[in-house]
């Protein structure tokens, strides 16, 4: 299968934008001055696991589709800038 090049970076650009977002989030998270993340003892709540565990998630499938979009890119890399493809 071959992906056509606005597919290609698309799914390199998303791979990327969940990156910088969960990143971002867990952050914040970690940071959590509300009692949402930690409790008054400063342990982690139920809602600190359960968005780690969203976070984790969205890394490896950011890192996933990501990567498919970077290899993508690279079959692409000196073919015509048609993103016209045959299967």
């Amino acid at each position: 299968m071959k992906l056509s090049r606005p597919l290609s970076w698309f799914l390199l650009a998303f791979g990327v934008w969940s990156w910088v977002i969960w990143i971002t989030f867990i952050k914040n998270l970690w940071k959590d001055g509300s009692g949402l993340a930690f409790d008054d003892a400063g342990d982690p709540t139920g809602y600190f696991w359960v968005h780690l565990t969203l976070a984790v998630v969205s890394f490896l499938l950011g890192t996933i589709v990501g990567g498919i979009g970077l290899r993508g890119v690279r079959a692409l890399r000196g073919t015509p800038s048609s993103s016209r493809h045959t299967s």
